[in-house]
């Protein structure tokens, strides 16, 4: 399926902390309410726990710590945004769902450059909103296929 470059596209934006971070809502397949995970041995940092969703099991990610912003502890606001990538599907724990949203791909800005140090193949640009900022994150960046194997 093919898309022109100005038809808007949908995102899901939440917050990890007091950032606003955003993901295309293409390979999210829902959003449920916090949960406790069952941790499991020797599993990456990042990697909270596994949760039984309707009978499939599915590792939870700290998205936080995935991101390189330290560990995210739940709370009673905190979700699961549930994402399928290439037929693996894991949940993303968020401290919480802020909005879905549409956009003109006109006002995704592009990341600033920075220190070699920095890198930014996790973002997909910033978007400005409302006097703040939306981090646009690459969900197929973030798990590529040699972090998808960490994982499942």
């Amino acid at each position: 399926m093919s898309h022109a470059a100005d038809d808007p596209i949908e995102i899901i934006a939440f917050y990890l902390g007091e950032q606003q971070f955003c993901v295309r809502t293409t390979s999210i397949r829902e959003i449920r309410g916090w949960a406790k995970s069952t941790p499991l041995p020797h599993a990456p940092p990042e990697v909270m726990g596994m949760m039984n969703l309707r009978g499939a099991v599915i590792p939870v990610i700290n998205t936080a710590s995935k991101l390189g912003l330290g560990r995210s502890e739940p709370t009673e606001r905190s979700a699961i945004v549930v994402a399928e990538l290439g037929g693996a599907v894991f949940g993303l724990m968020v401290d919480r769902v802020s909005d879905i949203l549409s956009i003109g791909p006109d006002i995704i800005q592009p990341v600033p450059e920075m220190s070699a140090g920095f890198d930014r193949s996790f973002v997909e640009g910033i978007i400005p909103q409302h006097g703040d900022m939306i981090c646009f994150l690459n969900l197929e960046r973030m798990f590529s296929e040699t972090s998808k194997a960490e994982f499942f």
